[in-house]
């Protein structure tokens, strides 16, 4: 992002608001949108039951419970990126 890292832990814990510059560069070195920063998601607990299911994905959620917000975004972000796409065709 091209700043300290204590301006970054601020960010974190909510003692400074990061400039639109700052939230620019945030969502650039995450690889999402910057209202990707600003939203969260609407997920429902039996959208998170389902998910479950998925035997990787139950494999995943002990290592998924220990990542903070910005991890969590920036891993669900890439999600939807990889499912969002079309597949190719070999």
């Amino acid at each position: 992002m091209s700043v300290p890292r204590t301006y970054v832990s601020k960010i974190e814990n909510e003692k400074a608001c990061p400039t639109l510059g700052s939230l620019e560069r945030l969502a650039q070195a995450l690889r999402v949108r910057v209202c990707d920063l600003l939203t969260t998601g609407h997920t429902t607990e039996d959208d998170i039951r389902e998910l479950s299911q998925d035997e990787f994905i139950a494999e995943l959620m002990p290592y998924m419970r220990k990542l903070n917000g910005m991890q969590w975004t920036s891993v669900l972000n890439q999600v939807r990126e990889m499912t969002a796409m079309t597949r190719r065709s070999a």
